[in-house]
This record gives structure tokens, sequence and C-alpha cells, in this order.
């Protein structure tokens, strides 16, 4: 089964606690702080593996978890590291936030490896706290989680050459031929649901991928028939073989179906169009043939065509030879988002969300809420004074003191946080 787009969650392993603990040997006196720091967690990596063409793994396994570090350990030993998930993908994978739609891996070469979620930092132990004014500290940090969203996992079939034309008018005979790739061939449209990929070694030794792609028809850049399935696959292409039945076997016209493909790559946002074009005339042996041929050199003067036979692998070498030569003076075309920009293993810009907001519920009751603030706060670490005080620290170096006041907040006002009350009291 030929698997090209899976939805995936993706939870990189959160880092381990430090541990409180202090030396208790016999001989040692004033033992001090012994805490160890947390492991920290494991990376979920997506690698690029060329035996594979097909995301069918990913269908059945859609969540991509991480293990988490472990918590530190006495003698300021270190919690071992989580291990990091490696997911192999075929060679054309393409990893994708669901909620941002930022592209955070492109796999294009063999083995390649992609970071796409970090593991969260390990705590650190109550040894790292220990001061001239506190020598025997008794709070440890908590590991910091792990990344963690929903992507969409996409295959973009990796091809130096596309065929491409209306179902039906030869592309999968022209790949048996050239390659020995094999294709399904039958007598009715859309025989070709799922790409084909072949290698392709011509009479003087050059060789070069060649893509069989599902046909297209009118509405395709539009999302009918295959649509968006088939196009996406041609935008790694560098070159396109556009294929023509010039016998007219099935009552098209093929100086019609020139036009009306072109205007859906055209409409495609990823400059298709730019890509150097081989128009076959396929099917040469038919009756209408040459009339037809004579049409569309009437009306396409400066489009060179190159005449094939591909049931009897007639005129194919040409075809392969200026192929190859174009292969060889055309760069690689970089993906684009939709807004006609170019993307890489990048995110795209967001407006940042407010790391603190506070909010007035009624009068001398206030609320306040944000990632950061809400990470730094969990009441299951504030079990001791020194918790509470660590906890205070944090919130003065974070500006938020500052920021209560400047809302107007007053000494002996409720401030709500993540579900618990706290009041407030200037020094």
């Amino acid at each position: 089964m030929f698997v090209d787009q899976v939805k995936v969650f993706i939870k990189a392993g959160n880092g381990g606690d430090g541990i409180v603990s202090f030396r208790h040997e016999k001989y040692v006196a004033y033992g001090g702080p012994f805490g160890g720091d947390g492991g920290r967690g494991g990376d979920v990596i997506f690698e690029a593996d060329p035996g594979m063409t097909t995301l069918l793994d990913l269908r059945y396994h859609r969540k991509l978890i991480a293990q988490n570090g472990e918590k530190g350990k006495n003698k300021r030993m270190h919690g071992a590291n989580g291990e990091s998930r490696v997911v192999k993908v075929p060679l054309g994978t393409l990893v994708k936030r669901l909620d941002n739609g930022a592209i955070v891996a492109d796999l294009t070469e063999p083995f390649q490896q992609q970071v796409v979620a970090k593991g969260g930092r390990g705590g650190r132990g109550n040894c790292h706290f220990k001061s001239a004014r506190n020598t025997a500290p008794k709070y440890a940090e908590s590991g910091r989680e792990g990344e963690e969203y929903e992507a969409i996992v996409e295959l973009k079939v990796l091809a130096d050459v596309g065929l491409v034309g209306f179902p039906s008018v030869g592309k999968s005979t022209f790949l048996e031929a050239v390659t020995r790739a094999k294709p399904e061939i039958g007598d009715y449209p859309f025989t070709t649901i799922t790409p084909n990929v072949g290698v392709v070694q011509t009479q003087d030794g050059r060789s070069f991928i060649l893509a069989d792609l599902p046909g297209l028809i009118e509405g395709a850049s539009q999302g009918k028939g295959l649509g968006h399935q088939f196009l996406k696959h041609i935008e790694r292409c560098r070159v396109i073989i556009h294929v023509l039945d010039m016998g007219g076997e099935e009552g098209r016209d093929p100086v019609e179906d020139y036009r009306v493909i072109n205007e859906e790559l055209k409409n495609y946002h990823l400059r298709l169009m730019e890509r150097p074009q081989i128009v076959v005339a396929n099917k040469m042996d038919l009756e209408n043939a040459q009339e037809n041929l004579a049409r569309f050199k009437a009306a396409y003067p400066d489009v060179p065509v190159y005449e094939t036979t591909t049931i009897i692998h007639e005129g194919l070498d040409p075809v392969l030879r200026k192929a190859a030569d174009l292969l060889a003076t055309t760069p690689a075309f970089p993906l684009e988002a939709e807004d006609g920009k170019e993307t890489g293993v990048v995110y795209k810009f967001e407006e940042k969300k407010k790391d603190v907001e506070i909010t007035e519920l009624a009068p001398h009751v206030w609320e306040i809420r944000g990632p950061k603030i809400e990470k730094a706060f969990d009441i299951k670490k504030l079990n001791t004074e020194e918790d509470y005080y660590l906890f205070a620290n944090r919130m003065r170096y974070m500006g938020v003191d500052k920021m209560l006041r400047d809302a107007g907040v007053q000494d002996g006002d409720t401030v709500r946080l993540d579900g618990f009350e706290f009041e407030f009291i200037e020094n």
C-alpha cells in the first residue's frame, strides 16, 4: 500500500528531576548537599532511509514519543539520559507542524537526520544551590518538558524527471520501456493512482530517476481528480516530460490537452512552469497522429516535439538524452509555501504570545496566566518554606512583581494562579 501522508503526534522526552539529598558519612562533618542532576530527555529524530518507499509504518505508529530522562541520584550521580526515538522515513519526506504549517524537516539525502523535537533539560540537584548564606539547600530543579506537537508527515517523490499528461496517454508504458519498473498498465483511465519510480540509463552512460505520476485532469490545481495528490509529487522534479496522445485514441484533442495541462501546472503554487519541459508526441502509429501533429506544430511553432511510439520502444532514446542534458544544467527548485516564499528547515514567523497576562476578575481579585509562569509554578514542588522562597525569588527575577504593581494590584489583594490563590504582600 502506498501511503504518502500521515498525521502523527510527536513528543520528546521530559528531563529528569534533580533530587534533594545530603551526605551522611560518619566522619564527614557538615556533609552538605549531595543530590544529583536529572537526565536529559530523548529527542525525536527523523532519518531518511533509501530502502523505504512509503509512509505505511507511520500509519500504524502515529505516536512518536522519546524516552524521559531519569531522576538524579544520591552522591551527585547524574540520572540517565532518555533514549532518542529515531524514525526512519523514505527520501523526500517533509515534516510540517500542524499548528502553524512550519517545515521542521526536509529529508532529501540518504541517511540524513533531523531533530524534529528536542528533549527537555534535566533539573539540577540541590548540590548546585549551596551558598555561603544557605549551606544546606532543601530544594532542587524540576526537569523541563520536551517539545510536543502534532505534525503532518508528507512524502514527495524524490525524482529528477517527472512524466505528466492526461490519463491513458502512455506514461506508464514509457516508464516500463526505459526502466525496469513494472507499473500497472491498462486500457482505462487512472490506471496509475500512485507514483511509480525507476532508474533510467541512457546509451551514453548517464542515469537519472524517472517518476510516472498519476494522470492530471482539468481543475487538478483546485483539487479535482487526484488533484494535489498528484501535483505535490512533481514539486521536486527538475525536468518535466509532457506526454501527449497524438493519435487521439481516447477521443481527446492533443492541442487542447497541452494547453489544459500547462494551465494546471501554472496554477499550482510551486513555479512548475519554470522547469524545462520536453514534449513527447506519443502513439504516432495511429491513423490521425500525423494530422494532429501538424495542427500542434501550427499552434505551438516554438515548441520542439519528440515523436515516439512507446509500445514498440520507438523514438525513446532522443527523449532520454535531452532529459539528461537538461538535468546537467538545471538546478534544484526549492520548495515553497503557499504564500510563494521559499521554505527551509525553519519555523515560520508568528506573533509571540505574551509570557504573562494579568486580568482583574473582580475588585481586588486578579488572575495571572501565561506559558512561562505556568511552567515555573508546580504545586507539587512547593513542600517546604525554602521551596516557596525559591518560587518567590523566581517570580521576582521574571519581573512578575513589577507587572502586578503596574497592573494595579495592591497590598492584600488576591492573586490566582493555576487554580490556587495567593495574597499579594508589599515588602
